[in-house]
């Protein structure tokens, strides 16, 4: 089953999200089976990190919610707020994303 979190940064969490981005990019090195995409979200700035989204693919929402509640970001407190929501798989079409991750 596949799950969207959206999460969205306190106003004051950079000290947070750079204090933990070490921490926060090994979690996803360790999940990588069930991370299907993951990635900061950006003011329009495209430098400014407001938040991040991950869809993974899990089996029950039990697990979505682990997965949510033992990433690093979460458990240092950077997030204002956390929505988990089950989605189902649509278009897909990988040949469309950006070559880099700044999205050029």
């Amino acid at each position: 089953m596949l799950y969207i979190m959206v999460n969205e940064d306190r106003p004051d969490g950079q000290a947070i999200r750079d204090a933990t981005r070490e921490a926060h990019l090994g979690y996803l090195e360790r999940h990588k089976n069930i991370v299907v995409l993951a990635g900061g979200t950006l003011a329009e700035d495209g430098k400014t990190r407001t938040g991040s989204v991950f869809i993974i693919n899990v089996p029950s929402r039990e697990a979505a919610d682990r997965f949510s509640a033992e990433e690093p970001f979460r458990k240092a407190g950077l997030f204002k707020t956390v929505k988990i929501t089950r989605m189902r798989r649509g278009q897909w079409n990988p040949q469309a994303a950006p070559k880099t991750a700044e999205g050029n």
